[in-house]
């Protein structure tokens, strides 16, 4: 299984660039990170995480760091569960200053 993310800027309708976001896996005590990264030119990270096992993660977007210190939402938390092997993730975010939106993808 392996894992993307995309995020898109809505009111410049461009890609974010330079967005840092986190996989995080759920244990028993807490979630526990597992892959750090930062967005790219065109607001991808294309392998967030290959070999994902079953379970539930969430990725954790830094949108403070893109959106400014005056920003609604200064992190948007996404949790989400992985099922079946050898399957594709896509979660991508479309993010503006008072608003997100989130979807599986392809």
């Amino acid at each position: 299984m392996s894992l993307s993310t995309h995020v898109l800027d809505a009111v410049l309708g461009r890609p974010a660039h330079g967005v840092p976001v986190r996989l995080e896996q759920r244990a028993e005590s807490g979630w526990t990170a597992m892959a750090e990264r930062v967005t790219g030119a065109d607001g991808r990270i294309a392998d967030l995480s290959p070999g994902l096992a079953a379970g539930h993660y969430r990725l954790v977007f830094d949108t403070e760091s893109y959106l400014g210190p005056q920003a609604f939402y200064p992190e948007v938390v996404i949790t989400f569960r992985v099922e079946g092997a050898g399957q594709h993730y896509h979660v991508p975010l479309l993010l503006s200053p008072f608003a997100y939106s989130t979807y599986r993808g392809s």
